[in-house]
């Protein structure tokens, strides 16, 4: 199509030398090159933030010595289980790389747990390739969180954190991290998701906010930042077959990052979470019809302990959890999560439905009481099994071990080397011995004192029960 009409042209030729008529047809516009000075600008092009947040981003080299054993059955499906201490213990070195973000001028580090725990060496290289030593602050394998403290830093570059909640399906995001160790690299992508929950890397559970931002191995630890640079999460784990980037990453909300952060100024050597006491299901369609629950939402309680925090409230089994703290909650990580973020000690308001009716209630958030006493018991030399550890079950040992509301009994907390060969684990409960139920530590030494020739033990694992039989 011409860029004149013939007219047009007629006039142009007769009053313009054809030299002058080139140039003003076919001559390019030049572009303009300066830094963006506004939002809609900063949308068409991302460099200067990058140069802003990046130097806030670092890579993490750790070495971790691992113990493994040589053993012919470790490959098998059907033997490895029952010979898995069969076998000497080698120690070996292991290398990882990952990411990390930068929170504060005085050098305190987010990364994820499943980067950098149990490391017995960090090293992190900034983005200008000055490197520091590293030491572990608080680290918590369930959030896959963990905070490091770089040693002899001053006057680090740094990002803000964002509070989380106010994060929507749709903005614009960056991932800033060190794929596959190539250096740090940039990507691009909206927040696809939010309020995602379930398993990640290693024993990780949460809450998690999603990006099709292309995330990588090595971008673990890395950051998630919006287009004002401000950090919205920190990069966890994708979903992936090859074990590349499909376009679905999450990342740990910052809003748990600062709780993480509060605790460890606060001086604490493990992230603490409130204890809830309960389990719960998710709402459905069939029961919100069932209940007269117009939308399916929350969780309905199932189980509850007595010393729970919602049962001292007032709240009980059968009621469904629609809120906490004012944010909704349709999954039982979405609620600890909600309760992670508040904190221990503080009074949240709980809302929940029942009898046709929506309530609220102030709910102290608690750690798991540990009461009774432990009375932590180590079983003798003349015993079948000697040198394991038992302690008595409540709250806090219900949580430390993960065990089901309802479990009766002691729990072995450490199987020494007897132990472990006659099959136990840590965390088994014991609930009888030669036949004969046990309630306590000490009930269970005598038991064990008594046997004869025979040596009986059912155990719960996993919520099954086991027997295991000796003959002495």
């Amino acid at each position: 199509m011409p860029c004149l009409n013939r007219s047009a042209l007629s006039i142009l030729l007769a009053t313009l030398p054809a030299i002058l008529l080139a140039t003003l047809l076919c001559a390019p516009l030049r572009a303009e090159t300066r830094v963006p000075t506004s939002q809609a600008e900063i949308g068409l092009g991302f460099a200067p933030l990058v140069k802003a947040a990046a130097p806030a981003v670092v890579n993490i080299y750790v070495k971790r010595v691992v113990q493994t054993r040589s053993s012919p059955f470790q490959n098998d499906p059907l033997f490895a289980d029952m010979f898995r201490n069969f076998g000497e213990v080698k120690p070996r070195v292991q290398n990882s790389l990952g990411s990390g973000v930068i929170l504060s001028s005085d050098g305190y580090v987010v990364s994820n747990y499943h980067v950098v725990g149990e490391a017995t060496d960090i090293r992190v290289v900034l983005n200008d390739r000055r490197e520091y030593a590293a030491r572990v602050v608080l680290a918590d394998e369930e959030s896959d969180l963990a905070l490091l403290q770089l040693e002899g830093a001053r006057g680090m570059p740094h990002l803000s954190l964002r509070d989380s909640d106010t994060v929507d399906v749709g903005e614009l995001v960056l991932a800033i991290g060190n794929p596959f160790g190539v250096g740090q690299t940039v990507s691009s992508g909206i927040v696809s998701g939010l309020a995602r929950s379930g398993g990640a890397i290693g024993s990780a559970r949460g809450y998690f906010i999603q990006t099709d931002a292309p995330i990588n191995p090595g971008n673990s630890g890395g950051a998630l930042i919006d287009v004002n640079g401000a950090l919205i999460g920190v990069n966890t784990r994708i979903v992936s077959r090859s074990g590349g980037s499909n376009g679905i990453g999450f990342a740990i909300p910052a809003k748990l990052v600062q709780a993480f952060m509060d605790q460890a100024k606060a001086g604490n050597t493990s992230f603490e979470r409130p204890w809830a006491g309960i389990n719960g299901q998710v709402v459905g369609g069939d029961i919100a019809e069932s209940i007269g629950l117009g939308v399916p939402s929350g969780i309905m309680i199932t189980e509850m302990h007595r010393e729970s925090p919602f049962f001292q409230a007032g709240i009980k089994a059968g009621d469904v959890i629609l809120s906490v703290d004012g944010q909704a909650v349709n999954t039982p990580s979405e609620m600890i999560f909600r309760m992670s973020v508040v904190g221990i000690g503080e009074d949240v308001a709980v809302t929940f439905f029942r009898d046709q009716q929506i309530e609220s209630r102030a709910v102290t958030l608690m750690n798991a009481p540990d009461v009774p006493a432990r009375a932590q018991r180590v079983t003798g030399r003349d015993t079948p099994v000697p040198e394991v550890t038992l302690v008595n079950i409540n709250p806090r040992v219900l949580a430390e071990f993960g065990l089901p509301l309802s479990s009766d009994g002691v729990v072995v907390a450490e199987t020494g080397p007897y132990g472990a060969r006659a099959g136990l684990r840590a965390g088994d409960v014991i609930s009888e011995i030669n036949g004969e139920r046990v309630s306590d530590t000490g009930a269970a030494l005598r038991a064990l004192e008594a046997s004869g020739r025979w040596l009986g033990l059912l155990i719960v694992r996993g919520g099954k029960p086991l027997q295991l039989k000796f003959r002495l």
